[in-house]
């Protein structure tokens, strides 16, 4: 018997209606103590304390075990979201019998109680953090099951597989009235197939989770910062006539058109004998090239890359072109600032629109390790291997697929991966 659980689902602090959560085997019990009688399905009550002190009147949810999220018997109080009304309530929980949950031990139970796999767990804690649109859509496919459909084919896929290579072990002794490789090849085909675009789409999904990094470079004096506090509304790095006022690199997160994106201020390139801005500038110099695009700031509207390579994606443009020539921007007074924006979002988006569903690091090495048991169980057939390593490799590819939406191998990911829940979920 599981041990009765309560939170609050929603946000902390004065709001119209808070939700209240409770999840466990005696959910209804303990509801009772609070609302006398629970309503069928939906309904209105008075919460009262054990002494009969009214509390709150809320709209009382009742959810039969395996209807709900976790799976488990659940009642959910919307109350009026007050501080007072929400730690009146939660005290007359406590004393009910039923504890305070622990961060994301509601979705742990949804997925012990099997709503939810791995993934869809991933899916739901990114979704829950997500600040854009794209960030939205790539974590609510993952949540809603994308991940988990395309895994459980290829499972499927490498069992057969599996099956066939087997079947020649079992009858050893008799003539296999078929050659059963091309269908086991076919099989495998298949699977890389798939695996090879997922994990190439992945560092991209990565880049959507994380923000993708927009580097601006130049020499010194060239608008970098005024293009930075233009882009950011605000006055994010300081600006002076000075050269080599900026010596760190200065991040700002920005949602661009829905696209996720740090854009990065760096400081002048240039050669210099001082040895805090040479830091500066060699950091600079690193961190460009590592980014997803480069806008670079120029003179004259020359492609020299100061030691950083021009890139197919990347802008070259003059800095501080207050005129609004065409190869121009001006952070001061906003001249090419549209067409830069609309540049970088077209280019991030193009790269947005390859992303597949596997969307983390973990996803990615599942498969990678998938296809190199493929390739050996491959070779093993071009070579005549013995059967029985054959079915061992496929065997194993089928693991590295269990692992991904959680059904293997992943007990020492979940306390990381629920420690980043809020105790509501």
């Amino acid at each position: 018997m599981s041990a009765t659980i309560y939170a609050l689902a929603t946000a902390r602090g004065k709001a119209g209606v808070s939700v209240i959560r409770i999840s466990g085997d005696a959910a209804f019990s303990v509801a009772e103590q609070l609302c006398s009688s629970l309503p069928d399905g939906r309904g209105l009550r008075l919460l009262k304390s054990a002494d009969g002190i009214v509390l709150d009147q809320a709209l009382v949810l009742v959810f039969q075990k395996g209807a709900s999220f976790t799976g488990e018997p659940v009642v959910e109080l919307q109350c009026h979201g007050s501080p007072a009304v929400i730690e009146a309530v939660q005290e007359a929980l406590s004393k009910t019998g039923a504890r305070m949950a622990e961060p994301g031990e509601f979705t742990r139970r949804a997925l012990e109680n099997e709503q939810l796999d791995l993934s869809q767990v991933e899916g739901l804690s990114d979704l829950i953090e997500a600040e854009t649109e794209a960030q939205r859509r790539q974590a609510f496919a993952l949540m809603d099951g994308g991940l988990t459909e395309k895994v459980e084919k290829w499972r499927a896929d490498l069992i057969r597989a599996a099956a066939l290579i087997e079947a020649t072990i079992d009858f050893a002794d008799e003539d296999v009235p078929v050659d059963v490789t091309p269908e086991v090849g076919a099989l495998m085909d298949g699977v890389m197939a798939d695996l090879e675009r997922e994990i190439a789409g992945s560092f991209v999904a990565e880049r959507v989770r994380d923000g993708f990094e927009v580097a601006i470079i130049g020499p010194p004096n060239i608008g970098k910062s005024t293009l930075l506090n233009a882009l950011a509304g605000r006055q994010a790095a300081i600006t002076s006539e000075i050269a080599g006022t900026t010596r760190d690199v200065i991040e700002v997160r920005m949602n661009l058109q829905g696209i996720p994106v740090t854009v990065l201020d760096t400081a002048g390139l240039r050669e210099t004998a001082d040895t805090i801005e040479a830091l500066g500038v060699e950091l600079a110099r690193n961190r460009a090239e590592t980014a997803d695009l480069r806008i670079f700031l120029t003179e004259n509207g020359s492609s020299e890359s100061f030691g950083v390579a021009v890139q197919a994606d990347d802008l070259v443009l003059v800095g501080k072109s207050d005129a609004g020539r065409a190869d121009g921007v001006s952070g001061k007074t906003g001249a090419g600032l549209d067409r830069m924006i609309e540049h970088v979002t077209s280019v991030l988006g193009s790269r947005v629109a390859i992303t597949q569903s596997a969307v983390r690091q973990r996803h990615r090495i599942a498969m990678e390790s998938a296809t190199l048991y493929m390739k050996a169980a491959q070779e093993l057939i071009q070579s005549n291997g013995e059967s029985e390593l054959i079915a061992m490799e496929l065997h194993a590819a089928t693991h590295a697929m269990n692992s991904i939406i959680g059904r293997v191998g992943v007990e020492d990911l979940l306390d990381e991966i629920f420690a980043s829940f809020c105790l509501g979920k």
